[in-house]
């Protein structure tokens, strides 16, 4: 079944972190559990569903984030400590947009990378990747120019 196609917020969204992350040259894109996913280093560090930005910071600070308004756990039972949903609330100015960015960028050398798994693949699937549209879906590592981004709500 084919993706379904994301809204303009969602691509909107999706460049001010290209954009935000363009200096870096450890950047992978992927999807994941219906996420876009921006890995650094090889570490998930943020993420992107809808409107809300996912991201990944120090699980000792978990209590601490929980607390915050605008923010929710990833796993409300507790199984994925350090992963943080960020309405747009909580990212509407610059200064809090910066401050999510940061703090994601700040954890991820501590973070720990989860191996990859690696697909089985047929003789027959090996053959027809080369041709196919799923081919095109490997990661690739994006340098976007800096571009200025109206997700906040008052842009400098």
């Amino acid at each position: 079944m084919p993706a379904r196609p994301l809204s303009d917020e969602t691509l909107h969204l999706i460049d001010a972190v290209r954009s935000a992350l363009a200096h870096r040259s450890d950047v992978e894109e992927r999807t994941m559990f219906g996420c876009y996913c921006f890995f650094v280093d090889g570490k998930l560090c943020i993420g992107i569903k809808g409107e809300d930005l996912l991201v990944r910071l120090p699980p000792e600070r978990h209590g601490e984030l929980q607390e915050m308004q605008n923010t929710r756990e990833l796993s409300p039972g507790g199984g994925m400590k350090g992963y943080f949903w960020v309405e747009p609330n909580g990212y509407a100015t610059r200064e809090q947009w910066t401050y999510w960015v940061q703090e994601a960028l700040a954890y991820n050398p501590l973070a720990k990378a989860s191996p990859r798994k690696k697909p089985k693949k047929t003789p027959v699937a090996a053959a027809d990747n080369k041709a196919s549209p799923a081919a095109s879906k490997t990661p690739k590592t994006k340098a976007a120019a800096q571009k200025k981004h109206s997700i906040f709500e008052a842009d400098d």
